[in-house]
């Protein structure tokens, strides 16, 4: 079980979604991309289409139903148009769909540039020593009240070393199980991480050795693990670590994320979820330490719902990414390590803050433990309206993510104000919208914000957020200052 799911309280009531009365068009969105079992090797992404059409195809397509509308049974991402003076009297007809382009790097599609191996994971130069946080310091036979010994006829002395594919220090595993079933599994999450090592770090032909139903290390493990075999389970951990020292050794796994530019959503979840409950898990309680109603109120996007919106913004690694508002870190984290960009937070409850740092400390061990390379990342204090690293940075912001689900109608205002400074092209996602319905470019209000922002609304399903099972809508606002040019410099915008 994810960590991350932990924070969802049963039966805890759903924030209610603000009443939506804006005037929509459907525009046809792209099938998910398929996420693979192993690791990815670079291709281009999948074609996105953009957000405005001809006035006479979109007529014909909106009365001709296609394939997929007989297929696909999920609302379309729909598309929030800005309505001119001029606009009264005609229907708002989206304009032609360019062609999706790829994102270049010299020439090469962006995720050619990615380097995943981190050169000095797998570098024995310091011995691979550095502060982190074990297994054994969170679940320990000296927490008696939470857990006991996992396997009782081998004594009271009962740990293991685990090796992680890097050059990196072993880490210590108490082998003791919980008495509640939501807290650590320290057996559970050895056997996850072989697994997911196993898949995405060793070549196919070796990674089948190790899955075989009958024989495989997987199998045998888990079968120890099963029977209370405990003299068993150790044994094969060791196996496990002599095994995986000789693929690093004789170059195999270097060679796997040498031919690699894309991680898999399964090893970034593993990485994440380590993390969290090493740092975040023991403490949450804090997180719930908030003020009703006001903006100070927590809330987590999940890992495949933040992947999802990278994937629809194109964030690529030579990109900065901004999270107003990030809370503990885990999206900008998961930046870091998923696309490998400059990534930002700005948090302003302190409890939240202090989390953010204990994970980022965690997270960047863990990456070194796994052998991965990461962007830069920055964790702010305070309010990011007034933060002069967060105004600084935001000119420079290929995506922002605001979490304003909770946000007071005032504070959404006064964060809209700072958009006329982003770069064009800049995408904003939230969970409002920040232009109002029904709202006009007109001579009256030609330095609003609201009329430089091209606003797509787009669906997410279940355990996408933590304080809600069920579906909602989410905001891409991409600034294009294209219609307040044409309409200050003829009247009318196009």
């Amino acid at each position: 079980m994810s960590f991350f799911s932990l924070i969802q309280k049963k039966g805890s009531k759903p924030i209610p979604p603000a009443p939506n009365s804006i005037r929509k068009e459907l525009v046809h969105s792209s099938a998910n991309a398929k996420k693979t079992s192993f690791l990815k090797i670079a291709r281009p992404n999948p074609a996105i289409p953009g957000s405005r059409r001809t006035r006479q195809k979109a007529t014909k397509d909106r009365d001709r139903p296609t394939t997929s509308d007989h297929v696909r049974k999920r609302k379309k991402s729909q598309q929030i148009r800005l309505v001119s003076d001029s606009d009264s009297g005609e229907s708002d007809t989206p304009a032609e769909a360019p062609k999706k382009r790829t994102k270049v790097i010299n020439g090469a599609p962006k995720s050619m540039k990615r380097q995943l191996r981190s050169v000095t994971a797998f570098s024995e130069d310091d011995h691979g020593i550095f502060p982190m946080v074990h297994a054994s310091d969170i679940a320990a036979l000296d927490k008696h009240t939470k857990y006991r010994l996992a396997f009782p006829q081998q004594g009271d002395q009962q740990a293991v070393q685990l090796q992680y594919p890097s050059a990196s220090q072993q880490e210590t595993f108490n082998l003791v199980e919980p008495l509640q079933k939501d807290d650590f599994k320290p057996l559970e999450d050895i056997t996850e991480t072989l697994e997911i090592a196993t898949n995405f770090y060793l070549p196919p032909a070796d990674a089948a050795v190790f899955k075989d139903d009958s024989h495989g290390l997987l199998r045998r493990l888990k079968r120890a693990r099963d029977k209370k075999d405990g003299a068993a389970f150790m044994l094969l951990v060791q196996e496990w670590n002599d095994a995986i020292t000789e693929a690093r050794l004789d170059g195999r796994i270097a060679r796997v994320l040498d031919e690699s530019t894309e991680l898999d959503l399964k090893l970034i979840e593993r990485i994440l979820t380590q993390t969290y409950a090493r740092t975040v898990s023991p403490r949450v309680s804090t997180l719930r330490q908030y003020e009703n109603g006001t903006d100070n109120v927590y809330g987590e996007l999940l890992p495949n719902f933040v992947s999802e919106i990278f994937r629809i913004t194109e964030l690529g690694s030579n990109h900065v990414f901004v999270d107003l508002g990030s809370g503990v870190g885990n999206v900008i984290l998961q930046a870091a390590l998923e696309v490998g960009c400059e990534s930002w937070g700005c948090e302003i409850m302190e409890n939240a803050c202090v989390l953010a740092k204990l994970q980022e400390q965690e997270f960047k061990a863990r990456c070194r433990l796994w052998g991965l390379a990461i962007g830069d990342i920055n964790l702010e204090r305070g309010d990011f309206l007034e933060n002069q690293k967060i105004i600084n940075v935001l000119p420079k912001a290929d995506v922002i993510l605001v979490n304003n689900q909770a946000f007071t109608p005032e504070l959404n205002d006064r964060l809209t104000s700072h958009f006329l400074d982003l770069k064009e092209g800049c995408q904003v996602v939230s969970l409002k919208s920040f232009v109002p319905a029904g709202h006009r470019i007109t001579s009256r209000n030609l330095n609003s914000a609201y009329n430089v922002l091209e606003v797509d609304e787009k669906r997410y399903y279940s355990a996408c957020v933590s304080w809600t099972d069920a579906p909602g809508s989410y905001y891409v606002s991409r600034k294009d200052s294209s219609r307040l040019r044409a309409f200050s410099t003829h009247g009318v915008a196009v």
